[in-house]
């Protein structure tokens, strides 16, 4: 058994041990029948990332949840991939060929997509490799792409089956265009931006009464050729007489316009009359649809604007348009005005450009399962964390639209439709698509190519995706199913993902899962997941999302290679309360690191105090405990070790890491470093109680390990067999279970919970005593003279201990005694017991203190009392959590009670 250095060297220690279970095979997951199973699926990072730090918060809790489960007995898999992410990474590779020139129309279809693997294979897994640093156990060799054959056939399949159905169908409908990416986005693709920018008031002349004329606000004057109406609502008294009549476009080609009625049109805004340009509002749409307006399309796909915009307008950028048509309005008498107005733009998400609602043909998907789906969560089936999300989905799904499932990209599952040569594709009916002699769709494709065109489309990035937690172990190849084992890890355990993407990942997925798996089973089998939690949203101080555009993100990695892994992982989760956003702070990412230090030193100290018995099994150190020798140190430790594995099991049911982490650094860092490990240096000193006391830490010590394990994994890999508790060729996270002390009872230990009370109570003495000291200037080291105001009780249980109190507070004496009236003196309150200093001169800063104090005590009072008496609170919380409430605030009203008398004795 080595020795534990001075100073703990976290990138040698990471270095080794990751090496050390790669090459064991540590993380795979194996079908074990018989074994309880536990599975994630990463949420595949695209294929052109880079490692951020909510990649580090995302990936650090799936580690921590599939090491615990890994430590509880279950056969645990973590399975990895990337997405192709096809605007990213077709983006990319655009970007690239810019530089010289190119574009991807020089190149053609098949070259430019053997670019793109090409770039993938050389930076494709770049994100993989980094998250390895971070220490995540997934089982690397089932690494997905969904880009590989089998999956790109599950992905194909799926289309097929849906198509056969009638769920999936061809419409002319409006969407969300990119003028730089030229495709259609998803609502979720677009990220809406308020801009500042200028609203029109023009006003458009009747045709059967010259000099009349009605007025409209626009934003977009540019797209007024392709005005096919005026609305106005029709219980709008202003317009009545107008309905029904004509008025003339004021730029464009020259067209009448009737002026109509309907609905959509908010009487309170502007003039309440509204222009109507279907091919380019998707309110419009609707109108124009109501009203069987033909719509006209004004702008190219990269939006500059056509013919149909008229001479003056044709070939301008949109923008430029924009100008040219206010200049021409302007010129005509028709401008009335121009004023600043700032609205919300939607802007493409990843091009970073403003978006155009454009009317085009695409490919549609009509959702399977919405009933179930709604049902899987409604019921419990799949639950979330916190649970506020599922109100968010349930409403989703009542107000659901089909799903634009293509995209004009070369990039990704290209749509296995082929067309029969020769028709035209803008003129085909609904009945068209459905006739087999005219469109051809199938996964192998025609048997007479030459005689078919296939589509250029491609599928949404996310109508691969939603097939992620099945089509990964096999679906629906039966053969490579069984191999993966399909039948034991599916419906998988937990899924840990952003609330940005529960519409368009998540509650997909969930549809998919209905839909696709197990067919015929109950509806918790085919579920593709038990739990979902929600992380939070990291942001910088000033509660800005984290971002490279911002240049307010710190590299993960150079985060990793200052303060270690384990200590980047603990500090991320102990700021990550569930599901809130964070604010990052590195100081706390520091004090990670420091709980690392601490914890080394800590195991040093305890090699360096005697020989390290057999630490080999839990039972081989049970049998070297003696409990007639325990103290009541001895009980208050093992006791708080108890309540803390509780606390854990507690945190990690209900989703609570930040909550975890926070006990684990609670009971190492207090009771057990400040507190038992000093006590023990007198025991060490005497041959009777040494043996017992070293037993006792190495208990401590095993189970610390395994609790902190998940969290910090390196280092508790590491001290785990320098401290001896590993046998040669065996690793803490595969070959361990974690033990439950709280049924040490069973194992022949009584703890003695009376005096673990005590205990309690004296730590609570000495950290007063040390806040006390630090408040007032005194060094820790220092000795001071303390008297001590208490009943009988109390005193006898702190004469008992005084040596050691003595020895903790830092103190020269402590003794027994009363406040002088009107002596000048520093008190602190404890609610039955107060603490005495005499000070010479003034009382009135001590006044003053006290004062403060009483203030701060008396809000507190206010806050518990206003949640006690608020009927929200008191009908949801837990009995236990009431209880706690009401005995809260029983104490703070008798220290505020005693603060009082003792303000009261300074006169």
């Amino acid at each position: 058994m080595a020795a534990i250095t001075k100073s703990y060297e976290p990138h040698d220690v990471e270095k080794k041990w990751y090496a050390a279970w790669l090459a064991a095979g540590a993380f795979a997951g194996k079908a074990q029948p018989g074994k309880q199973p536990y599975t994630i699926m990463i949420p595949p990072p695209n294929v052109t990332g880079v490692l951020t730090m909510g990649h580090v918060l995302n990936n650090t809790l799936q580690d921590i949840l599939i090491r615990r489960a890994r430590l509880e007995g279950r056969e645990a898999l973590w399975l990895p991939g990337t997405d192709h992410a096809g605007i990213a990474t077709q983006s990319v590779v655009e970007r690239e060929l810019r530089k010289e020139k190119k574009t991807r129309h020089h190149l053609g279809r098949e070259k430019f997509l053997e670019k793109v693997w090409s770039w993938r294979e050389e930076k494709g897994g770049i994100i993989l490799q980094q998250l390895q640093a971070l220490g995540a156990s997934a089982d690397w060799s089932r690494t997905q792409f969904t880009m590989d054959p089998a999956y790109s056939s599950a992905v194909l399949k799926v289309f097929v089956d849906l198509y056969g159905k009638g769920h999936i169908y061809r419409g002319k409908r409006m969407v969300n265009w990119c003028p730089a990416s030229l495709t259609a986005l998803s609502d979720e693709e677009v990220i809406m931006k308020p801009v500042k920018g200028t609203i029109y008031s023009v006003r458009y002349e009747r045709t059967d009464a010259p000099g009349q004329f009605i007025e409209v606000k626009t934003t977009r004057p540019e797209t007024i050729p392709g005005d096919v109406a005026i609305a106005v609502h029709p219980a709008d008294p202003r317009y009545r007489a107008w309905i029904g009549k004509k008025v003339r476009r004021p730029i464009g080609p020259k067209a009448d316009i009737p002026i109509i009625a309907d609905e959509a049109v908010d009487k309170e805004f502007g003039s309440g009359a509204l222009k109507i340009t279907p091919a380019h509002d998707k309110v419009d749409f609707e109108v124009g649809q109501r009203h069987q307006l033909a719509p006209i399309d004004v702008l190219t796909p990269d939006a500059k604007l056509n013919e149909l915009a008229g001479p003056e307008l044709a070939g301008l950028d949109r923008f430029a348009g924009r100008k040219k048509a206010a200049e021409l309005l302007k010129e005509r008498g028709n401008l009335v005005k121009e004023e600043p107005y700032e609205n919300n733009v939607g802007y493409s998400e990843r091009a970073d450009v403003p978006i155009e609602p454009r009317l085009t043909w695409q490919w549609w998907l009509k959702y399977p399962r919405v009933e179930e789906a709604k049902t899987a969560v409604r019921d419990g089936h799949i639950k979330f964390y916190p649970e506020r999300w599922s109100k968010v989905y349930l409403h989703w799904l009542e107000n659901i639209q089909d799903w634009c499932i293509s995209r004009q990209l070369w990039w990704g599952h290209r749509i296995p439709v082929w067309y029969a040569k020769g028709l035209d594709k803008e003129t085909l009916t609904e009945a068209d698509i459905r006739d087999p002699k005219k469109v051809h769709v199938s996964l192998a494709g025609p048997t007479d190519p030459a005689n078919w065109v296939q589509e250029d489309d491609v599928l949404d990035t996310w109508a691969s995706s939603w097939l992620w937690p099945f089509a990964t172990l096999g679906w629906p190849d039966q053969a490579a199913m069984a191999k993966a084992g399909y039948d034991y890890f599916y419906p998988t355990t937990t899924l840990v993902t952003g609330p940005d993407i529960i519409f368009f990942w998540v509650a997909r997925m969930i549809m998919a899962g209905l839909e696709f798996t197990h067919p015929g089973a109950p509806l918790e089998k085919r579920i593709p997941f038990k739990n979902v939690y929600f992380t939070g949203i990291i942001r910088d101080q000033q509660g800005r999302k984290m971002s490279k555009s911002l240049g307010n993100s710190p590299d993960p990695l150079d985060l990793i290679a200052k303060y270690g892994a384990d200590g980047l992982r603990f500090g991320i989760v102990s700021i990550a309360p569930q599901g809130q956003d964070i604010r990052f702070q590195e100081d706390r990412i520091e004090g990670g690191k420091n709980f690392c230090n601490k914890l080394w030193n800590a195991c040093r100290f305890r090699q360096m105090s005697g020989d390290m018995a057999d630490n080999s099994a839990v039972s081989a150190i049970l049998a070297r405990i003696e409990p007639p020798k325990f103290d009541a140190d001895d009980h208050a430790i093992l006791d708080r070790l108890c309540s803390t594995t509780r606390e854990v099991d507690r945190c990690f049911t209900e989703f609570e890491f930040s909550a975890a982490v926070q006990a684990l650094y609670g009971f190492f860092w207090n009771d057990f470093c400040d507190w038992y490990v000093e006590v023990s240096k007198s025991k060490l000193q005497d041959p009777a109680t040494k043996a017992n006391c070293l037993a006792i830490q190495d208990l401590v010590l095993r189970q610390t390990l395994l609790l902190l394990h998940p969290f910090t994994p390196f280092i508790t890999e590491e001290l785990w067999h320098l401290l001896g508790y590993g046998a040669e060729g065996k690793f803490l996270m595969r070959d361990t279970h974690l033990d439950n002390p709280s049924q040490l009872a069973g194992r022949g230990l009584k703890l003695d919970t009376a005096a673990a009370a005590q205990v309690a109570q004296l730590k609570a003495v000495v950290s007063q005593v040390r806040a006390f000291k630090a408040e007032h200037g005194e060094a820790a080291s220092k000795t001071s003279e303390f008297v001590v105001e208490a009943n009988d009780a109390h005193w006898a249980v702190l004469d008992a201990n005084l040596a050691k109190l003595k020895r903790m507070m830092g103190a020269g004496s402590v003794v027994r005694g009363a406040m002088s009236p009107n002596a000048p003196a520093i008190v602190t309150a404890f609610g039955s017991w107060n603490l005495i200093k005499q000070i010479k001169g003034d009382p009135a800063e001590e006044k003053a203190r006290l004062k403060k104090e009483i203030e701060t005590i008396t809000k507190h009072i206010a806050g518990t009392q206003a949640r006690l008496t608020n009927e929200a609170f008191v009908s949801k919380a837990p009995p236990a959590v009431l209880e706690g409430a009401r005995k809260q605030l029983a104490d703070q009203q008798a220290k505020q009670a005693e603060l009082e008398r003792l303000l009261a004795a300074l006169g």
